[in-house]
């Protein structure tokens, strides 16, 4: 069986919700095209209203698309839905199952929503991964809301999917349950589980994903290798630590985008190859402050995010 080159792909997916009353009609998605290379792990980030969830409910079947084509596993959303969705397990936003059932039941039940026999079902196998075999005869209602997030997860895996896609899965969650969390998520990818996550803690993205897209007002304004995407800010930060700690900014630094931290270092940044690191440290030692120490601080996935979305909502306002 010849495997996809990608795990998702939307082609000029566009989804309008109709107005309400004087509400006029919502264009969440706006032709959007989108690929998700098979094996890997996908951040879809972007500010709330952005349209992220109204990407993923698309391909999960919770929400009708207005126009485009989608392909989860390489299968046509529209032309085979069923064998389409069986190949992705979604984690939602919202705790949503049955309080009266034991994760056990909870499981098996949706197992047999996607029609797995009997004798291929891996309920105690996934309750396990996910850290619940203590928990495997409780009631729902009585697991805490950690333990509630793991239970999704698990609803997710239970039809073994190659697609995972989880959505702010990490919220409201505890440091020590996150942690095992995003190790399960590696673990699953390093056995061949593609995964699209969104999340709004940046750090999370920047440190798991391969590859990020960047949604704003239903449209991507960025989709590139973690690598790339962070290099689209040319610029690094030079910071000093003074022996003394400085007042106000060194005489000779006038022209540059210099200034004092709380903790009374000099944060300097500049963009690559308009200032060096050589010049703006023979500017410091004119000036007759002495070093302790210093350090460069490079662009991270939150300044880049900041800066895309602001753009395009620059552009946006300009188009109106």
């Amino acid at each position: 069986m010849t495997l996809p080159d990608y795990a998702l792909e939307a082609h000029n997916l566009k989804k309008t919700y109709p107005g309400k009353g004087n509400s006029p009609a919502k264009e969440a998605l706006k032709g959007v095209d989108l690929s998700v290379p098979r094996g890997s792990i996908f951040g879809l980030l972007g500010p709330n209203g952005a349209g992220k969830s109204t990407f993923i409910n698309v391909f999960a079947g919770l929400v009708k698309k207005s126009a485009g084509t989608g392909r989860i596993w390489g299968v046509d959303i529209d032309e085979d839905p069923r064998k389409a969705r069986a190949g992705i397990g979604v984690v939602p936003q919202e705790i949503n199952m049955d309080v009266f059932f034991t994760p056990y039941e909870t499981l098996e039940l949706m197992a047999g929503f996607y029609g797995v026999p009997k004798s291929e079902r891996r309920t105690d196998e996934v309750l396990e991964a996910v850290g619940l075999t203590d928990k495997r005869d409780a009631y729902v209602r009585q697991l805490s809301g950690g333990m509630k997030r793991r239970l999704l997860v698990a609803k997710a895996l239970v039809h073994s999917p190659p697609v995972l896609v989880l959505d702010e899965p990490t919220a409201g969650v505890d440091i020590e349950l996150r942690r095992q969390l995003w190790d399960y998520v590696v673990e699953l990818n390093n056995q061949g589980v593609t995964i699209v996550l969104t999340t709004h803690y940046l750090e999370e993205a920047q440190e798991l994903c391969d590859q990020i897209a960047i949604v704003n007002h239903g449209e991507v304004v960025a989709c590139e290798d973690k690598a790339t995407l962070l290099k689209r800010l040319d610029s690094k930060t030079l910071v000093i630590d003074p022996v003394d700690p400085l007042m106000a900014v060194p005489a000779g630094f006038e022209g540059d985008d210099a200034v004092i931290r709380d903790d009374g270092s000099l944060a300097i940044t500049y963009k690559y190859g308009q200032a060096s690191v050589a010049r703006l440290i023979e500017t410091y030692n004119a000036s007759g402050a002495r070093i302790a120490d210093l350090r460069t601080e490079e662009p991270d996935l939150e300044d880049v995010f900041l800066a895309l979305t602001y753009q395009a909502d620059a552009e946006a306002q300009a188009a109106r």
